[in-house]
């Protein structure tokens, strides 16, 4: 399945194989695989997903994607199978000794199928966009991968050399869907609002034949090891705490309406649609909230630009956090100076009721990078790749800058060892992290959160 196609992300093909787990929402209930991001391997390019290859002597080759009900039971699969596409992969024997907590897909790796209506019914923001955008990326990829269709025959008409993904094909080569890869300023003003329109319309006319084609390479027994009945429902899902669920159940933060924890530490619960809701206010006003994870804990704060220069709500360099959306409010409502105060929309903050929850791009979780460069260090190298610097860095140089943290900017400046691999990650986001760089720079990124939590102060 895996390698008899190939594709090339972004144009360029990976140089170090990785494999990252992904979860898919279909009918009602989600579940939980891997994919083998494009790489490239004796000159030619190559992805894969987690499945195999059914022959068949009257209808031929058929290709599925083994999918499972919890990260759980895939890393029970991961453990005793090598019946699978993914065996060979380089990385596999890595893999195969995870367990579920390193097998749950992160937020940018969830995608549910059953919501695309919903998206492109909602206004174009950058949410809307970018996951509509990701979502039609991975039914794209895994077209791409399940199609054993011959090559194309010159001399056979088309009706008999049609691949098994006709409705995506047509579907990727609409014009309106290429516009999701230009961003949300695609769809900014009346011209914009008329191309949204015309995305929607595309997918009123296909997705349903997308879902169906797609719907018959995707294995819901995870090979034989699971059975349809144990996948809680997604819809049921929400209606669940945390700790109503089974141990191996793992709640989807951004595709399933529930209550999701926003980051770790964190005491904020919100649905997604909540925070959508309240980011409509807060874009409007130009000042964001922003949740900061740092080894003292989780707070969440304020940010606006002025004349591209990042401006925390805090006063003399120092950036006030708060447990809690409702602590920040409150404070938001009271008399005491801060940096905010000379914002010409800050008081429209000070007397909304809407509550400051932050969207997921402006979280910045600290703590998991370094994690993360220590579990590469360990033995996990060609799992993670340069994309983990992208949003912890994008906070720290906002709060460094704020708070006039020269030492930070100087760790991350092109010329140290760290500043070299972020800058490496804004031009091959998709390179694998080694565990010889990974070792050397944790050190260096633990300084960095270091000297920013010494900028933070944890208010009542």
């Amino acid at each position: 399945m895996g390698r008899t196609g190939s594709f090339i992300w972004q144009g360029v093909p990976v140089a170090r194989p990785s494999i990252v787990p992904i979860a898919l929402t279909l009918d009602d209930r989600t579940g939980y695989t891997l994919w083998a991001p494009p790489w490239e391997e004796d000159g030619e390019e190559w992805q894969a997903f987690l499945g195999t290859t059914e022959d068949d002597p009257d209808d031929g080759s058929t290709a599925r994607v083994h999918l499972f009900p919890s990260p759980a039971a895939l890393a029970a699969y991961c453990r005793t199978s090598t019946d699978h596409d993914l065996a060979d992969h380089p990385v596999w024997p890595i893999v195969a000794g995870l367990g579920a907590a390193d097998l749950t897909p992160d937020e940018d790796h969830r995608f549910d199928l059953d919501g695309v209506y919903d998206i492109a019914a909602e206004n174009p923001d950058r949410w809307a966009v970018e996951e509509l955008a990701a979502t039609i990326d991975i039914v794209s990829r895994l077209a791409e991968c399940l199609d054993t269709s011959p090559e194309p025959d010159e001399e056979l008409d088309d009706a008999e050399t049609e691949g098994q993904f006709e409705a995506v094909a047509e579907l990727a080569a609409k014009p309106e869907i290429g516009s999701l890869g230009l961003g949300v300023e695609a769809f900014v003003g009346r011209s914009g609002e008329d191309a949204w329109v015309g995305v929607g319309g595309v997918l009123d006319d296909l997705w349903e034949d997308v879902v169906e084609e797609l719907s018959e390479h995707l294995d819901w027994t995870g090979a034989g090891s699971a059975s349809v009945e144990d996948y809680p429902p997604a819809s049921e899902i929400e209606e669940l705490g945390p700790d109503d669920l089974p141990e191996d159940v793992v709640l989807v933060d951004d595709d399933e309406p529930g209550v999701r924890t926003i980051a770790r530490g964190s005491r904020i619960n919100a649905s997604p649609a909540e925070v959508a809701a309240a980011g409509k206010f807060w874009e409007s006003v130009g000042i964001l909230p922003v949740e900061v994870v740092v080894p003292e804990g989780a707070g969440v704060t304020l940010r606006c630009y002025v004349e591209d220069v990042a401006r925390f709500l805090g006063r003399d360099g120092e950036i006030f956090v708060f447990d809690t959306p409702a602590d920040l409010a409150r404070f938001c409502k009271g008399n005491e100076a801060h940096d905010l105060m000379e914002i010409a929309s800050w008081a429209e903050v000070a007397d909304t009721d809407i509550p400051p929850l932050p969207a997921d791009q402006d979280r910045y979780d600290l703590t998991e990078l370094s994690e993360v460069l220590g579990e590469v260090a360990d033995g996990a190298a060609g799992l993670v790749d340069h994309r983990a610097f992208a949003q912890p860095v994008e906070g720290v140089r906002d709060l460094a800058e704020y708070a006039g943290l020269t030492r930070v900017e100087e760790l991350l400046s092109p010329a140290s060892p760290l500043g070299r691999e972020v800058a490496r990650g804004e031009s091959e986001p998709d390179a694998t992290l080694r565990a010889e760089d990974a070792a050397e720079l944790r050190p260096l990124w633990d300084e960095v959160v270091v000297l920013v939590s010494g900028a933070l102060v944890f208010r009542d």
